[in-house]
Formats: C-alpha cells, sequence, structure tokens
C-alpha cells in the first residue's frame, strides 16, 4: 500500500463529523463553526479557507453553490454548507470584501484557534479508544473526509482531483478502498465483445 494512502478505518464518518461540528456549534461562537463546516463540506485546505473573502463564493438560497479556492478552482458548496454560509455571513454582517471568516478583533483567522476549538470538540465527542487510535487527530481529516465522500456518491476521481487542486493518481493512492476490483460489477460478456480483434487481424 503506498505511504499516501490512508485506511478507510481512519476516516471519520458522517456521524462523527456531524457530532463533532454540532459541538463546536453549540460551545463556541465566532466563525470557527462556519470555517469547520465548509472544509468538511468543500475539502478546502486551512490555508484555503481562512483566505476566503465574501466574493469568492456564490450563495443561491437551497441550491448548489460556487466557490473559488487556491490557483482559480472552483468547487462545489451543497445547499447544507450554502445555508451555513449565508447565515454567517448575515450574523456577522459581512461585506462583499471582507474575509469571509475572520477572527474576532479581524484578520484571517488564526490557526491555534480552530485547532484548539477541534482538539477540545474530539475530547467532549470520541470514544476514549477513537482518541487513542488518533482518528480525526489533524483538520486534514475533514478534508479527507470530504474527498471520500465524493468518491462514494459516484464522481469521477479526475472531477474530484479537479475539485480538490490535485492529480487523478494522487486520489487514487489516497483512497484505494474506491477503487476495488473486487467492488466493481464487469460485465463478461460485454467485455469479451468490445476486446475482440476486428476480423481483418484474425486471419
Amino acid at each position: 500500500m503506498s505511504k499516501l494512502a490512508i485506511r478507510e478505518s481512519s476516516l471519520l464518518s458522517a456521524d462523527h463529523v456531524r457530532a463533532l461540528l454540532n459541538w463546536i456549534q453549540e460551545e463556541l461562537s465566532g466563525a470557527v463553526f462556519p470555517f469547520l463546516a465548509s472544509m468538511a463540506g468543500t475539502a478546502l485546505s486551512p490555508g484555503e479557507a481562512a483566505s476566503l473573502r465574501v466574493h469568492d463564493v456564490t450563495l443561491p438560497d437551497g441550491e448548489f453553490g460556487g466557490g473559488h479556492a487556491g490557483e482559480g478552482r472552483r468547487v462545489p458548496v451543497s445547499p447544507d454548507i450554502v445555508g451555513v454560509l449565508r447565515r454567517w455571513i448575515d450574523e456577522a454582517d459581512l461585506e462583499a470584501e471582507d474575509l469571509l471568516f475572520p477572527a474576532e478583533r479581524g484578520g484571517p483567522l488564526a490557526s491555534s484557534e480552530y485547532k484548539k476549538a477541534w482538539r477540545h470538540a474530539r475530547q467532549a465527542v470520541l470514544s476514549p479508544d477513537e482518541l487513542q487510535t488518533g482518528l480525526g487527530e489533524q483538520i486534514s481529516s475533514l478534508r479527507d473526509f470530504c474527498l471520500d465522500r465524493w468518491l462514494e456518491a459516484g464522481v469521477p476521481a479526475w472531477g474530484v482531483a479537479e475539485w480538490a487542486g490535485v492529480s487523478a493518481s494522487w486520489i487514487a493512492l489516497r483512497y484505494p478502498h474506491r477503487f476495488r476490483l473486487e467492488d466493481v460489477g464487469i460485465d463478461s460478456d460485454h467485455l469479451e465483445e468490445i476486446l475482440r480483434l476486428p476480423d481483418i487481424l484474425e486471419r
């Protein structure tokens, strides 16, 4: 297995992410919750999310939106994350040129702030065994969660790669459990038909 590969058992589940984000939303104010929720729903890196401005996102009510990430790539924003961001922008009274996730005193949200919140959420939500194995220890686990969910939903690897700003080969190496041959339904008769050599080559 590639050193890049992440085991399926090491990925946060949807229930884990929901519980962690719910704890943060209930216990903390400010930009941390929408910041982390956006990472979980768009696979942005912390640096990309921290540098977003309000005008970088398109947030139609009740529909998929979009956001501009590093090097001009565009990522989908699901309706639930659209709702989170619309409420946050209204609550924080943000303007188009403002940072989407500003710190309380202005400026970009500090990594120490959202890492501290994530650490406390893990301690409050995860079981001792899950903590012991290091489940979700890094903030980047939210990005892995999102990318894996896109693959699970059937988005082609090249599409996930484009949204993530990586190569399709990186996606295949990182999430090998999504590319197991035994999970692929193969029509043997159709395979034989399309692999048959033209008549002229059979003589």
